[in-house]
């Protein structure tokens, strides 16, 4: 029987960093894993300046939604980019077999909530995989 979730605030669910001291250091929220993991991913992120989150990818099963909160990066979308700004919205669908990542140019923090599915069978195709 599964568990009645409840209202939480970001701010009191714990930050979690990963590859701290690298070119992909990142920290961020799994919100939505407050009393038990959910369906769906929710977290918000932060892009540290002079990150990015390679290696670039997709998903065959899972699709992803990015929303940029605060500061500004690139997309990297095949062999574009976009620019991403405050209110900038994304969408990786599933099987989308174009590769993506996101990079931090700036000199702060580039906070964004990234949303996607848990597919057990899902795979991750690396570009350098192609």
């Amino acid at each position: 029987m599964s568990k009645t979730k409840k209202p939480v605030l970001d701010r009191e669910v714990e930050r979690v960093g990963w590859y701290q001291g690298t070119d992909r250091e990142i920290y961020g929220r799994a919100i939505c894993d407050v009393g038990g993991s959910s369906r769906i991913g929710f977290g918000i992120l932060e892009l540290s300046p002079g990150c990015d989150t390679k290696p670039a990818h997709y998903h065959t099963l899972e699709e992803e939604h990015l929303y940029v909160l605060e500061g500004s990066g690139t997309l990297h979308l095949g062999e574009e980019t976009y620019p991403l700004v405050e209110g900038s919205y994304v969408n990786f669908p599933a099987g989308q077999a174009v590769p993506h990542f996101v990079s931090n140019d700036s000199d702060t923090p580039f906070k964004y909530i990234m949303v996607g599915e848990r597919i057990e069978n899902d795979e991750v195709v690396y570009a350098d995989d192609e």
